[in-house]
């Protein structure tokens, strides 16, 4: 066979939510910096994304991480996020699973007891710092970038709700977190399906209702996900980030739970030094830590810290042929939902 151009990935999740990593093969994406190359992706060239993302090789629920060489010069390695939707600047559980795979596949020299990497992304610099023992990465612990309230109960109104108490928050991307109890569900496998289509139709209202601009990331300028949050008897918050098409997160979600705890902030509930529990739809858990507050364009941030862990469970290479009668891959509602008209 003719395998003259191929992609290698690492096949790679996080608290049991896929961030597959393309560690060879990728063509160089234009751009200055990270941000620019993640604009390059979204505004002019997004065959690359479509390519990995799509069935025949992918499925609805995963995320694939391109690594690009650092754009600045104080860190390791960069990487950018693709999704289904769009390339986005920031995930935590994909920056858990890019650190770990870093580290086990060589690409970045490990040290035990602990490796510090520094990480170039859309979002800005994350520097993360991975406990290492015989050749593993035992935990990953992500300081994110400095993460603010946008709005807090703001009401949107909905044909099926009624009036909906959302706040609005940056932790990396831009969140909707909206109480779970206002929909009449719980956070529970059971109603993953019906999470996932009610957090897709708020995104819709939301995109008519509510503005959002970075301000300082030119191109950062809409509600990325919705997360549905709860409150467990230990204190622990229950979170369910949904994604487009209609999907909901097996992580707890570190970007989400960065937004959270900026609202938290913002509210009085924590102080720096604080720590929460996030955990998953699934069970999995994130610590999430304030560790210090910052100015972003005049807005009050909280500096987040979130630590959990990643799994390298494969390895796999797509070949790259002029043939392939799907390059741009396919999505069918039978598997991604009745929403698939909302991807780009």
């Amino acid at each position: 066979m003719n395998w003259n151009r191929t992609l290698d990935l690492l096949q790679v999740h996080c608290q049991g939510e896929i961030g597959k990593v393309i560690v060879g093969g990728a063509p160089e994406i234009p751009g200055a910096t990270m941000l620019d190359k993640m604009n390059h992706i979204n505004a002019v060239d997004d065959s690359l994304r479509r390519f990995v993302t799509f069935e025949p090789r992918a499925n609805a629920a995963m995320s694939v991480n391109l690594l690009i060489a650092p754009t600045r010069p104080d860190a390791d390695a960069g990487f950018i996020v693709l999704q289904a939707d769009r390339a986005h600047p920031m995930s935590g559980s994909n920056c858990i699973c890019v650190v770990t795979a870093l580290l086990e596949s060589g690409q970045v020299q490990m040290q035990e007891p602990e490796t510090v990497v520094r990480l170039d992304t859309p979002a800005g610099l994350i520097v993360a710092r991975a406990v290492c023992r015989d050749g593993r990465c035992i935990s990953v612990s992500l300081d994110n970038v400095p993460s603010f309230a946008e709005a807090l109960d703001k009401e949107i109104d909905t044909p099926k709700w009624g009036r909906i108490r959302t706040d609005i928050a940056f932790g990396g991307v831009y969140y909707a977190l909206v109480d779970v109890d206002q929909l009449g569900f719980d956070i529970a496998p059971e109603n993953a399906r019906a999470l996932a289509e009610a957090g897709i139709e708020l995104k819709a209202l939301l995109s008519e209702q509510v503005e959002v601009a970075h301000p300082i990331l030119t191109g950062v300028d809409e509600i990325a996900y919705v997360m549905f949050r709860g409150r467990d008897t230990d204190g622990a918050v229950r979170t369910c980030t949904t994604l487009q098409p209609g999907r909901v997160d097996r992580s707890p979600c570190g970007t989400g739970s960065s937004a959270n705890l900026a609202t938290l902030f913002a509210r009085g509930e924590v102080s720096i030094g604080d720590h929460r529990t996030s955990r998953s739809i699934i069970g999995g858990e994130f610590l999430v830590e304030a560790i210090g507050e910052a100015q972003v364009g005049g807005r009050h941030a909280v500096l987040p810290r979130i630590t959990g862990r990643a799994f390298i469970y494969g390895r796999e290479q797509l070949r790259i042929s002029d043939d392939d009668p799907f390059p741009t891959g396919v999505a069918l509602s039978d598997t991604w939902g009745r929403q698939i008209g909302s991807l780009r």
